[in-house]
Order: C-alpha cells, then structure tokens, then sequence
C-alpha cells in the first residue's frame, strides 16, 4: 500500500509564491476591465443624452422653423391682400380723380352757361348823345324798342314807349334822352302843346346837354304850327343868344328871316 506523500514546506512556498504570482495580474486584469467598461457605459450615457438633446435642439429648431415658415406664409397672405387693396384702393382713387375732374368739368360748363345767362341781366356801359352811364339790359331794350318806333314813323306808339319808360326807370341814364324824343314823338303825331312842354322841361333840367339847342328849335317850330309867330321868334333868339355856335343857332337864323 502506498503511502501519501505530502509536500515538504519549502516546496508548498514555493507553490503559493507562484499561485499568488499568477492571481494578481488575473484580479488587476478584472479590475481594469471594469473600469473600461464602466467608462464605455458613462460614454455611452453621455453620448445617449448629447444625442437625446441634439434630437431635443432638432425638435425645437424644426418646431421654429415650422413657426417661422407658418408666419412667413401668412405674412405673405397679408402682403397679398395689402397688394390688392392697394390695387382697389389705387383703382377708386383713379375713378374719383375721374369723377372730381368730371364733375369740375360740368361745374365750369354750368358756371360758363350761368355767366351767359347773367350777362345779359348784368348793367352795361352805354353812350347816348355824349353821356356814358351804366344801364339794365332791359333799360337798354326798351329804350331801343321806342326808338325803332320812331324811326318807323310809329310816333303814336313811341309816344306810348317812352312814356312808359320814364315811369319805370324815372332815375335811368337814359331819362334825358327819352325825353327829348318823346318830345319828337309829340310833334310827330301833331301834339305841339305836349311837345312843347316836353322840350321846355327837357331843356330847364339840361340846359348844357348836346340836344337843348334843338329842343329849343323844335319847340319854334311847333309854336310855328300853332300859329303862334311872336312865341316862335323869341324862342329863336333865345336859342341863338344861349348857344350861338350849334347848328341849331344857324338853323334858327333861317328859320327867323322866314318868318318876316
């Protein structure tokens, strides 16, 4: 039977020196593996975070944009709807500049067509037997009525006229005048003793008018036709004593020597 043999004490250190020698690279190896691995693992955590907040960037970034793309779209509408009211708004402004120089238009036609109507109702400047005065258009109408009257030979009318004329416009310009040749008229339809009174009044409120001398004359020559030859004599000199010079003072002159 074999006996057990049991390791002699120098030979058993020395198998524990080499054993030990053996585990402590074995455990240094595991301890630098965890610390590898632990490493890789907070590598990894950081990079899934760094990741987990570009995607959060990302996310916010597209949400921006998305915000922004939206504002700009609606900007854009709104810029469109400011271009077509601009374009509405320069279209009425365009019709109204149309319709304001339309209606200056028919304002100057109607002021233009109301300035011919006024006209002839507006006073104007006349000139009769040397006097200028300002006179109605209807003054001058009726004054140019009788006197075509006269000049027809129509003296009962232009008496009428002219008698008509002094009522209505007993301050006109145009009263001296009337007066004289209603006094013509007078004489023309044989009234001498009308005529006759006409001239004298002429002639005491206008003794420095152009037409006194004749009137003067005139009212010789109706004293004439009533018969009446001392009033017509003195009537004629006093004409040639008050205006020697007229062509009614040589008139009269003539008129005297005939009546011898």
């Amino acid at each position: 039977m074999s006996m057990l043999r049991f390791p002699r004490p120098r030979e058993w250190m020395v198998g524990a020196a080499m054993a030990w020698t053996v585990m402590v690279p074995a455990q240094a190896a595991l301890f630098e593996d965890d610390e590898a691995r632990k490493a890789i693992l907070d590598l990894r955590a950081k990079q899934s975070q760094s990741e987990d907040a570009q995607r959060a960037r990302i996310e916010q970034l597209q949400n921006q944009l998305a915000t922004t793309q939206r504002g700009l779209l609606d900007l854009s509408g709104q810029i469109d709807g400011l271009r077509s009211e601009i374009a509405k708004l320069r279209g009425q402004n365009e019709q109204l500049a149309r319709d304001l120089s339309e209606t200056q238009r028919k304002v100057s036609d109607q002021s233009a067509t109301l300035d011919n109507r006024l006209r002839p109702l507006e006073p104007q400047k006349v000139s009769v037997d040397g006097k200028e005065f300002q006179a109605d258009p209807e003054e001058k109408r009726q004054f140019d009525a009788a006197m075509g009257l006269i000049r027809n030979g129509d003296f009962n009318e232009a008496v009428s006229a002219y008698t008509s004329f002094l009522q209505r416009f007993p301050a006109s310009g145009y009263s001296d005048s009337v007066r004289f040749w209603l006094g013509n008229a007078q004489y023309g339809k044989r009234d001498y003793k009308s005529a006759i009174a006409t001239f004298k009044t002429f002639v005491a409120s206008n003794p420095d008018h152009a037409r006194a001398p004749e009137s003067l004359l005139a009212i010789a020559n109706c004293q004439v036709e009533l018969k009446d030859t001392k009033s017509a004599r003195k009537t004629l000199d006093d004409l040639i004593k008050a205006y020697p010079n007229s062509e009614a003072a040589r008139a009269a002159k003539e008129r005297i020597a005939s009546l011898r």
